[in-house]
């Protein structure tokens, strides 16, 4: 279970790395040579199952006995299982905060509340929508919302789940136990002030000395503003993509994977017809059975990979046509949910499977997750997604005369003559994350 968790979260890279170090443990596993094609046969042919598995032997197995005298020591087991163990691909933050949510005595339906939370929490670990806007797509009440968002706001990373820059700050004070301490009540009220380092300022609204406010400066500056940053997919430089939607002659697009640097990998003949040459060691046909059952499971958790990787990108194809034509700004609300729904599998295979994939597409190299993001309803009934709405807020500021920028209010007003009406705090909370500075700073002369 836990390998072939392993190889569904794998990107590529990591699932190229992966294969070759189990064929070097596992001896029933051989490359044929550094192809770009894997072989799916996740099968023994008849001619050697049942029975005949009893008698599996090779070559390798005689040559290790004849060397080490007999089977595999206590040592050398405790050994091959540390090293498989290390086989791991890094954890992302979803699966992280999944893990916690399984490790939760829920209900069926606030379990798939928090299911659907989580897949609103971006990378830096920040809620990406507003819970009145979730409520609005009717699938979750505000109650239910509220009551799994702040049961996510208690896992870890501290700070995870936070809407805003205060509210992660607060967060990880309160973990501490410091969210009525003077830290608590600089970042609770005075957070512009300390941005600018009025000190001063900030110790005559509290009441409370410059050199006890620069105290809590430093303390504040230990925390982290990307609670999420330790779990980031996207910190390894070299980034390949892993699925590429393509474009037929008709200029109908489909998925398909790339397989880049994968070994081609399959179960020796070699094994299989030294089945019959060593009947009567018990300890080593022990031994190649239990390899060849983990050959088979290795075959087909990567045919599963595979598959369910290829299912979900087909899925985007179908659910983003607008995206494929016309890009970003054109994505459409898509929740992991809902393709889940659709494929007919859990939404923590949808997020495992997706993490740390990225797709080559019309519009350049794109993290897979980024599919994947709640969203509204423009006034003529379309629909648009948050990272559509963030790429509209990109372009109004990027043409935005830089003597008179535009404020929160102004495209807010400026969206909402587009068709895309959202709240001004939604807009200030895009543009933060946006790394879009507010308007007064960005005024130039």
């Amino acid at each position: 279970m836990r390998q072939s968790l392993e190889i569904l979260q794998a990107n590529t890279l990591e699932l190229g790395q992966l294969l070759r170090q189990v064929t070097a443990l596992n001896p029933t596993l051989e490359i044929e040579g550094d192809a770009d094609e894997l072989e799916y046969d996740t099968t023994v042919e008849e001619e050697y199952d049942s029975e005949v598995l009893d008698d599996l032997q090779d070559d390798w197995r005689d040559d290790w006995i004849t060397q080490k005298g007999g089977s595999m020591s206590d040592d050398d087991i405790a050994r091959q299982e540390h090293q498989y163990a290390s086989i791991v691909a890094p954890i992302t933050l979803q699966q992280h905060l999944v893990e916690q949510l399984n490790m939760s005595e829920l209900s069926d339906h606030m379990y798939k509340v928090v299911s659907y939370l989580i897949g609103n929490i971006n990378d830096r670990g920040f809620l990406d929508s507003n819970i009145e806007d979730l409520a609005q797509l009717g699938e979750f009440s505000w109650d239910d919302l509220q009551q799994a968002l702040i049961l996510i706001q208690g896992y870890d990373p501290a700070g995870v789940g936070a809407r805003d820059l205060r509210e992660c700050l607060l967060l990880q004070l309160n973990f501490m136990g410091l969210g009525h301490s003077i830290e608590g009540r600089i970042v609770e009220g005075h957070l512009d002030d300390l941005a600018r380092r009025r000190y001063q300022e900030i110790a005559r609204a509290m009441g409370v000395s410059p050199d006890a406010v620069s105290i809590a400066a430093e303390n504040i500056s230990f925390l982290t503003p990307d609670p999420g940053a330790t779990f980031d997919a996207t910190s390894n430089p070299h980034v390949s993509a892993d699925v590429e939607f393509l474009a037929d002659e008709e200029g109908r697009f489909y998925a398909n994977l790339t397989d880049q640097g994968l070994p081609k990998i399959r179960i020796s003949n070699h094994y299989k017809d030294l089945l019959s040459r060593v009947k009567n060691d018990a300890a080593t046909q022990k031994f190649l059975k239990e390899n060849l059952h983990e050959s088979r499971q290795i075959l087909h958790a990567v045919s599963q990979r595979q598959e369910t990787l290829l299912r979900i990108s087909s899925e985007i194809i179908k659910r983003q046509a607008g995206f494929m034509q016309k890009g970003m700004r054109y994505l459409q609300p898509m929740t992991m949910m809902d393709v889940a729904d659709t494929l007919e599998v859990h939404a923590a295979t949808i997020s495992r499977a997706v993490a740390g994939k990225y797709v080559r597409t019309p519009h350049g190299l794109i993290e897979m997750r980024r599919f994947f993001t709640s969203g509204y309803t423009t006034k003529e009934g379309d629909q648009v997604s948050n990272t559509g709405v963030k790429e509209a807020i990109q372009q109004l500021v990027a043409k935005e005369n830089p003597a008179k920028p535009l404020s929160d209010s102004g495209i807010e007003k400026a969206l909402k003559a587009d068709g895309i009406k959202v709240a001004r705090r939604t807009v200030a909370k895009y543009r933060e994350q946006l790394g879009i500075l507010p308007s007064h700073l960005r005024k130039r002369r």
